[in-house]
C-alpha cells in the first residue's frame, strides 16, 4: 500500500488484538492486489441488543487506480458477527472477491452478453401460417406460426418488434423461437 492501513473504531474500546488482525488481513489483501494505494477500516458496533450479542459491522474503503472499493459488511441479525474476527473474516473476503472482480474489469475479461438476433415482422401471410422477418442487419428471415413463443400469430402485425433464434431451414435462413419484444424489453 502507498499509504499506511488506518484502523478506527467507533462504539467499541480499540483492540490491540483486532488490529493486529485487522493488519495481517490487510497485507494479504496487499499481496493479493499489490496496486492499493490505501486502505482504510473502521470497525463498529451500532447496535446494543439486550437478548442478543453485539454485533460487528466491518467497513473497508480500498483506494485503487481509476477508483474506489468499498466493503461494508453489516448483514442483520447475522449471528456469527457476534464474533469480531468472524466480521473480519467476512469483510476481508468480501474485499478480494471485489478487487478479483475490478481487476477482471481491468483485464477487459469481463463476460459480454452477445445481443440475440432482432429484427422487425415485415410480412405476414396468415392463410399460410408463415412471416417474414427482416433483421437489424437487413436480412429477410422466414418463421413459421408455431415459431411464436409465448404470443398469438393472428394479433402480430407488421412493423411489431421480435427476437428470435437463427436457423438453416431448407430455403434459407429460418427463425425458430421468435419472441415478441415488448416496449420493456431492450434489444441493442
Amino acid at each position: 500500500m502507498k499509504q499506511p492501513l488506518q484502523v478506527n473504531f467507533r462504539d467499541i474500546p480499540p483492540s490491540e488484538a483486532v488490529e493486529a488482525k485487522i493488519r495481517e488481513k490487510a497485507a494479504k489483501l496487499d499481496e493479493f492486489y499489490d496496486q492499493i494505494m490505501a486502505c482504510k477500516v473502521m470497525v463498529e458496533s451500532p447496535h446494543m441488543h439486550k437478548h442478543k450479542g453485539v454485533l460487528y459491522h466491518v467497513r473497508i474503503d480500498l483506494t485503487v487506480p481509476n477508483g474506489e472499493l468499498v466493503i461494508n459488511r453489516a448483514p442483520k441479525d447475522h449471528h456469527a458477527h457476534e464474533d469480531v474476527y468472524v466480521a473480519i473474516r467476512d469483510a476481508f473476503n468480501a474485499a478480494r472477491r471485489k478487487l478479483q472482480d475490478f481487476t477482471r474489469k481491468q483485464r477487459g475479461d469481463v463476460k459480454h452478453h452477445e445481443t440475440p438476433p432482432h429484427g422487425i415482422v415485415s410480412e405476414l401471410v396468415p392463410n399460410q401460417d408463415y412471416g417474414r422477418i427482416q433483421s437489424s442487419e437487413g436480412r429477410d428471415i422466414y418463421f413459421h406460426r408455431n415459431s411464436l413463443v409465448n404470443g398469438d400469430f393472428d394479433t402480430l402485425e407488421e412493423g411489431d418488434k421480435v427476437r428470435f433464434v437463427e436457423v438453416a431451414g431448407e430455403e434459407g435462413p429460418q427463425a425458430s423461437t421468435v419472441h415478441l419484444v415488448g416496449k420493456h424489453n431492450i434489444v441493442g
